[in-house]
């Protein structure tokens, strides 16, 4: 069934992902264009073909590709991914989120996808992720318990139409690669690993606030605006891992850059008293993105 934005940014979270970021081959533009309107034709048709395993899919579009593609309208806050101290810059042309409840599937989406952009790109990576526990990191504790649920998931992700009537039901996305480095996480005790956290390991119990050391997680990736109101964004976030690395794969969706941008200069550049998150000395980000994923409207039309 068709809807006015692309399903898999709003959608209920999977046991499985596949992130897949690209670079577009020279002068490929046009044959791009109708390559990617196949693309997003080819998800539709695959969920309608395979429901059972609810299979999702987004195509967006990096911030520094983007006026190469479409030169004559721009989503008005597309910007680049921030350059903040240990919180790298990658800029990708295109990224692809496939994700399923089944391996197979997720697997098999993939392969038709690129079937379709075959001789247009050259891939720059492809992280396979998957549920931990019970949506747990790697790290051991809950991941995404802030999450926005129900309706409110496309009130937070989705461009409103007043904001940029043009890009409407879009959504802005950044990504970054995180490897952790389990075996100094786990010399950790308990309790410095919860304090570090801002919250319990086993019961998922948030510390209160006055509680919370000042280079907690859970405070320093928070955000709140002018009024005092916190931000949000909808996070599509999962572990990856192989017998050689491991880590997080993070992914933001938001109707605004501005609330992840935020979140992310609170965690690396901090408060200004030289309180930035602890937890990124047991982390390393390696990959750093800006991406719009357009309406569904928007693949129709272009």
């Amino acid at each position: 069934m068709s809807t006015i934005f692309q399903s898999g940014i709003t959608a209920a979270a999977n046991s499985d992902a596949l992130f897949i970021t690209l670079n577009v081959l020279p002068n490929k533009e046009t044959e791009l264009k109708a390559a990617l309107k196949q693309a997003h034709t080819l998800i539709s048709e695959f969920q309608q073909s395979s429901p059972a395993s609810h299979p999702h899919g987004v195509i967006a579009i990096g911030s520094e590709f983007w006026d190469t593609l479409s030169p004559n309208a721009r989503p008005k806050e597309l910007i680049s991914f921030p350059n903040l101290p240990d919180s790298p810059a990658t800029p990708a042309d295109l990224m692809l989120h496939i994700r399923s409840n089944r391996r197979d599937m997720t697997y098999q989406l993939a392969q038709k996808l690129m079937t379709i952009l075959s001789g247009l790109v050259a891939l720059v990576e492809d992280t396979s992720c998957f549920r931990y526990l019970d949506s747990r990191d790697l790290t051991g504790f809950v991941d995404g318990t802030e999450n926005p649920e129900g309706s409110h998931r496309a009130n937070v992700a989705l461009v409103k139409k007043e904001d940029d009537p043009d890009f409407a039901n879009g959504s802005y996305i950044h990504l970054q690669r995180f490897v952790h480095n389990l075996d100094h996480w786990k010399r950790l005790a308990l309790k410095e690993q919860e304090d570090i956290m801002g919250r319990t390991k086993e019961e998922n119990i948030e510390y209160k606030s006055q509680d919370k050391p000042l280079t907690a997680h859970t405070k320093r990736a928070s955000a709140k605006d002018e009024s005092d109101q916190g931000l949000e964004i909808l996070r599509h976030s999962m572990p990856y891992a192989d017998l050689t690395q491991a880590g997080l794969l993070f992914a933001s969706y938001c109707h605004t850059p501005i609330n992840f941008n935020k979140m992310l200069e609170n965690m690396m550049v901090g408060d200004g008293s030289g309180h930035t998150d602890k937890l990124m000395n047991y982390t390393k980000a390696v990959t750093g993105q800006a991406f719009f994923a357009p309406s569904s409207h928007w693949f129709e039309n272009n």
